[in-house]
């Protein structure tokens, strides 16, 4: 074969998958209104949203440079996602000062304080929301460990004296949520879900006379950082490769019922949050992208994004994956103004912290 044909067989592979690859990202653009149960195919796509959109804007820039029209293919897949960019994306900057009579509240999945013993975690963590004016704190993985009690845990956030910390007579043990406010709590209930360590929560605070309903989420674990190492273990002892290909299997089966979960989990809390009588938000770790069903289904269409109505820069929460990966939020209802939105990167957890400011809108 000559060297003309041979170019002109990688001219056409590469065109090829060029379509390919357009028409799978923009499958992601689907992926929010359609359950796992109906395609299993469109979560993986979710899932994989932010690689594929890098690996498009990759081969835009290889067509763009050979002066070919192929580029916009790609450019296409790209801006078709563009409900995904804005949750991940928005210009401006951020305050240079607190406005007067807002209501701060943060969401952090402080992954049990690292299981500090000594409490240095979890004092870190107090101070540094103390100097934010936080007046919520939605608190997830709320673990404790012997030689660092619950009462200790209390004693450092000492800030926000009304706290409320749910536990269930069921012999299944939860990851536990966590609300400490520097309001009082009215009323409260924990919501638990089949067959899952994961919940969520509700409790009504009152804010100066006004009550507020909060909404704190634990959504179903994806355990992808765990499967990862157990895969990559395997693939380092199993010289053969049927124990890797197994691997990956369980991975993915795994990867397929925790979709599933998370997708029943939604629908579940939809329903409490549009039963709310009250102004809401609703905070957590989704464990979810913004392109997800889960992310969707809880948003619905009485919520709005806190980072689309007042974020700022790029946005990401989960520290690892390359910062990739936007799975924990706040969001709110109409009856709340977002001021300012934004998720420091902070040493104490997996996650980042997300921390919203927010003000009453005059009726």
């Amino acid at each position: 074969m000559g060297k003309r044909a041979v170019s002109r067989l990688f001219y056409y592979l590469s065109v090829a998958l060029t379509l390919i690859l357009a028409f799978i990202t923009l499958g992601g653009a689907l992926v929010g209104s359609v359950s796992s149960n109906s395609l299993a195919l469109l979560p993986f796509i979710g899932l994989a949203l932010p690689l594929l959109l890098l690996l498009n804007l990759a081969v835009a820039l290889y067509w763009a440079l050979r002066w070919r029209y192929w580029a916009f293919v790609s450019l296409i897949a790209i801006v078709g996602n563009w409900g995904y960019l804005s949750c991940i994306f928005q210009p401006g900057s951020q305050p240079e000062s607190i406005p007067a009579d807002v209501l701060t509240i943060a969401s952090y999945n402080v992954d049990s304080f690292g299981w500090d013993p000594y409490g240095h975690s979890c004092q870190q963590v107090a101070d540094y929301m103390k100097n934010q004016q936080a007046d919520i704190l939605c608190l997830q993985e709320f673990g404790t460990v012997y030689d660092f009690p619950l009462d200790s845990v209390k004693a450092r956030l000492s800030n926000w004296p009304h706290s409320l910390i749910p536990y269930t007579a069921d012999s299944l043990p939860l990851l536990q949520l966590a609300v400490f406010s520097k309001y009082p709590i009215k009323a409260s209930r924990l919501i638990t879900y089949p067959e899952s360590k994961n919940c969520s929560m509700w409790c009504d605070i009152d804010v100066k006379g006004k009550t507020i309903r909060v909404f704190n989420n634990h959504l179903q674990t994806t355990e992808a950082s765990r499967n990862k190492r157990k895969l990559e273990t395997v693939m380092r002892q199993d010289e053969g490769g049927y124990g890797t290909e197994v691997a990956a299997i369980r991975l993915l089966n795994g990867l397929k019922e925790n979709f599933g979960k998370r997708a029943l989990q939604a629908k579940t809390l939809r329903g409490f949050i549009d039963a709310s009588p009250y102004p809401t938000l609703v905070c957590g770790d989704f464990n979810s992208l913004p392109s997800s069903y889960a992310y969707h289904t809880v948003m619905g269409k009485r919520l709005k994004d806190g980072f689309k109505t007042c974020g700022h820069g790029y946005m990401y929460t989960f520290r690892y994956f390359k910062h990739l990966l936007r799975i924990d939020y706040v969001l709110h209802s109409k009856e709340l103004k977002g001021v300012d939105y934004f998720s420091p990167e902070l040493e104490y957890s997996d996650h980042n912290p997300v921390i919203m400011r927010v003000k009453f809108i005059a009726e």
